[in-house]
């Protein structure tokens, strides 16, 4: 492509490369060895999430130099640069969690800080773990400018005595520990071996869904989610995503072309369909938010409602993402959904064509047998299930792949932080049939609404996965499993009936209804609201705070801003 059919006068840039007034910005481009050809081309953000923390990220660095070389070879001008992440492998089960969340709208603020300061034409983001993956392509459809989306891939298996492990067998061997079942020496020889490689976690934990709601969604180049993070396709993946980016600006195709109603649809679908993980419940929405749609917690749960459970995929089920790519990627569950009806095939892609027209050449693989076809689901509805009642009026999710029993009543043992209920787990000072309750864990309470995967995986290990509930007003990881509600909202924090419970208050969840309740007249609910108060937090300055003091419900995304429905103009029309 000519770099000169490019026409700066509509592109961002033109704010620091055109004009005898732009010199003192040029001399800036001149001293990091830019060309004058290459100030004039258009300027492509490259921003990746790229850190030591965890190697769900650690492969992003090597990934963004095959972008740089697409977008080059395509004549525009590639500027990296990097934002947070918190790894929630690392920060679970401590006070780290409550960073996990915040740390969404931290690189979604510093990506939009990055792109409106430098004035850059277009963006090419590369996420690995949880949160980054939704806050990235929440800053592309609140900037408006081209974007292509990456994941930077997901983990090999590990393998123990002969088995394929993730990183939930290690969560719940420590269950497993606490109780006997296994010893130091096996636990210590698990953990040496779960996670082999870069990449985020390997089966369908929020990361994977989230990459897969990527490619549902429109943002991604098909295939782009499968490739596990040390193949050397990925490469060959970030470079076409480079050179991609440099057709849409060309066309001037947009992230909010492609992010409608119907593409969120679309990505509820997959999500549900692969029995992914209920914190797309809360990613969607806010990716919707960015773009002044509204989405929320039960627009979700309505398509989760009529969507067929057909991927077999762990936690709930027997395979990992590499299975998934193997037996034809995140196309081939597409085109199943698409061939019964449960996609909108016209929606746009960043391929610039539509979703049926980049699944036309897709055929059915019938020697791999991760993908169920519609005729023969796993369950007729999806594997996350939204929930409504006096208990949660705002909403609550479950995730439901795998589970036997969808319905479950027992009396409430409550605790107002995960370190008190993962104590008495630890302790085993629980009884089967009860509901555990963890309250003020949600986004203003926790601040930060911590996932609870330590406690939950404990459960799990000590065999009472299936013999005790969850509730929490905070949040579940992908790699949960069990009875397990969150989102629970209205959030105790402010005032939820969830904050209101006590000890031996009968809960009833039934999941096949879509209800949560406890067995309390509104009168009885109402007299306990009187007496509630508002309980103080431990962060009463910092990050923290500022998030809890902005943040709004789980319902609708746990947002901070008001969103594209307040926007008066967006940066790509500077």
């Amino acid at each position: 492509m000519d770099a000169k059919t490019f026409d700066k006068a509509k592109l961002p840039s033109r704010h620091v490369t055109e004009g005898p007034q732009r010199a003192p910005h040029r001399s800036y481009l001149y001293a990091m060895g830019l060309t004058d050809e290459q100030i004039h081309q258009p300027l492509v953000g490259v921003a990746t999430c790229w850190n030591e923390a965890a190697p769900c990220n650690i492969s992003l660095m090597r990934q963004a130099q095959s972008v740089k070389k697409g977008v080059a070879a395509a004549n525009g001008t590639p500027r990296e640069f990097c934002t947070i992440t918190v790894t929630d492998g690392i920060a679970m089960g401590h006070q780290g969690m409550k960073s996990s969340l915040a740390s969404r709208e931290v690189i979604a603020d510093s990506v939009e800080l990055t792109m409106r300061g430098h004035s850059y034409d277009a963006l090419v983001g590369l996420a690995g773990c949880d949160k980054s993956l939704p806050g990235m392509m929440m800053s592309m459809v609140r900037l408006n400018v081209p974007s292509i989306f990456l994941y930077g891939g997901s983990i090999l298996p590990g393998r123990f005595r002969g088995q394929d492990v993730t990183i939930q067998d290690v969560f719940e061997a420590v269950g497993k520990h606490s109780v006997g079942e296994i010893s130091t020496e096996d636990l210590h020889e698990l953990e040496s071996v779960a996670c082999p490689s870069a990449g985020a976690c390997g089966a369908q934990f929020t990361a994977n869904t989230m990459a897969c709601v990527s490619e549902a969604i429109g943002l991604a180049l098909p295939y782009s989610s499968g490739a596990p993070a040390p193949y050397e396709l990925r490469d060959a993946l970030c470079t076409v995503s480079g050179e991609k980016v440099m057709e849409l600006i060309a066309r001037n195709i947009r992230p909010r072309d492609i992010v409608t109603r119907k593409a969120l649809e679309n990505a509820a679908v997959v999500v549900a369909a692969t029995g992914g993980s209920t914190n797309a419940g809360l990613h969607l929405p806010a990716i919707a938010h960015e773009c002044g749609i509204e989405f929320d917690l039960f627009d979700v749960a309505e398509i989760f409602k009529k969507t067929p459970y057909i991927t077999d995929l762990k936690p709930g089920g027997k395979y990992v993402a590499l299975d998934l790519y193997e037996a034809g990627g995140v196309p081939l569950l597409m085109k199943t959904l698409l061939d019964s009806g449960h996609l909108h095939g016209d929606c746009l892609t960043v391929t610039g064509r539509t979703i049926a027209e980049n699944l036309e050449s897709v055929k059915w693989n019938d020697k791999q047998k991760v993908v169920f076809p519609v005729s023969q689901a796993i369950t007729k509805t999806g594997g996350v299930v939204g929930l409504r009642g006096n208990l949660a009026p705002d909403g609550a999710i479950v995730k439901v792949a795998g589970m036997e029993t969808q319905t479950f009543s027992g009396p409430a043992h409550c605790f107002d932080s995960e370190e008190e209920c993962y104590a008495t787990v630890s302790e085993r000072n629980y009884k089967e049939g009860e509901v555990l309750v963890i309250r003020y864990e949600g986004p203003v309470g926790g601040p930060g609404m911590r996932e609870m995967l330590a406690t939950t995986a404990a459960l799990y290990g000590q065999g009472m996965g299936d013999k005790v509930a969850l509730i929490t007003d905070g949040r579940f990881s992908g790699a949960t499993r069990g009875f397990c509600v969150g989102h629970v909202g209205p959030e105790a924090a402010t005032g939820g009936p969830i904050g209101l419970l006590q000890d031996g208050d009968i809960i009833e969840i039934d999941a096949v209804e879509g209800t949560i309740s406890v067995q309390l007249s509104d009168e009885e609910l109402e007299k306990r609201a009187k007496a509630w108060k508002p309980r103080e937090t431990d962060y009463r300055s910092g990050a923290l705070w500022k998030y809890a003091a902005g943040v709004g419900p789980a319902r609708y995304g746990a947002v901070t801003h008001p969103g594209g429905a307040k926007e008066v103009k967006c940066y790509a029309d500077i």
